[in-house]
């Protein structure tokens, strides 16, 4: 691998940390609050990865506007209730430290995070896994409009200086692979989130890991030298 500046890019939720049951909960409680009948574990997780706003309206696009708001308001309340509690823990997926410390640990490479979460839980999850430190780069929904618009990957490139060709965006959903693609980045899916992966490379992934460990590999597959070709 050359010595330029690259950067690799991680959806949270689904990606690094397992979510799932926390955001189903969080919904549900805000669905309670507002007399609505909870929906389909699997239609909640459908939308993970989306900002909140993006997510409430693709779930029940029927509802007005203002209840759509409120239902938003409801669940942030619900989600920053719920954190404490046991059976809601949001643990890190297999390998993630290991695969942090692999990549942090070579000088060219520089480590973010593109996700949509705000700031505040953002930064709450890191710090309760102890990662924050990991990452340069923290681009949020409060920073730029909800995946799949490119922005937040834009943001990170500028923030750091990489080029689209180096850098790599990994993810568990369709609207992170659609992001990379149209941030003219590479994507790579992983297949423990929210997303199948015949979707996943549908939408854009180079290749869909099956853990961690085959996070090295791949990268060096897509930053690989372009042999020369051709005679004198």
């Amino acid at each position: 691998m050359s010595k330029h500046l690259r950067l690799v890019v991680f959806d949270c939720d689904g990606t690094l940390i397992d979510s799932q049951h926390m955001i189903v909960a969080a919904m549900n409680h805000a669905f309670d609050a507002h007399g609505l009948p909870h929906l389909p574990r699997e239609k909640v997780l459908s939308i993970v990865g989306l900002s909140l706003d993006e997510a409430i309206e693709a779930l029940v696009p029927q509802v007005a506007l203002p209840l759509r708001r409120k239902l938003t308001e409801s669940y942030k309340g619900a989600f920053f209730e719920l954190r404490t509690r046991k059976e809601l823990a949001e643990p890190l997926f297999p390998g993630v430290r290991e695969a942090l410390d692999l990549l942090s640990g070579q000088e060219n490479v520089l480590l973010g995070i593109a996700t949509g979460k705000s700031q505040r839980g953002l930064r709450h999850a890191l710090e309760t896994h102890g990662l924050r430190d990991y990452f340069v780069t923290l681009q949020t929904a409060d920073d730029a409009p909800s995946k799949p618009h490119p922005e937040m990957l834009r943001r990170a490139m500028r923030e750091t200086g990489a080029d689209p060709a180096d850098t790599v965006l990994i993810g568990d959903t369709t609207f992170d692979m659609e992001m990379a693609r149209s941030a003219h980045a590479h994507a790579l899916g992983v297949d423990w989130g929210y997303h199948q992966p015949h979707l996943l490379t549908a939408s854009g992934a180079r290749k869909v890991l099956g853990d961690f460990a085959g996070l090295g590999p791949a990268l060096d597959e897509i930053w690989a030298p372009v042999p020369i070709t051709g005679g004198a």
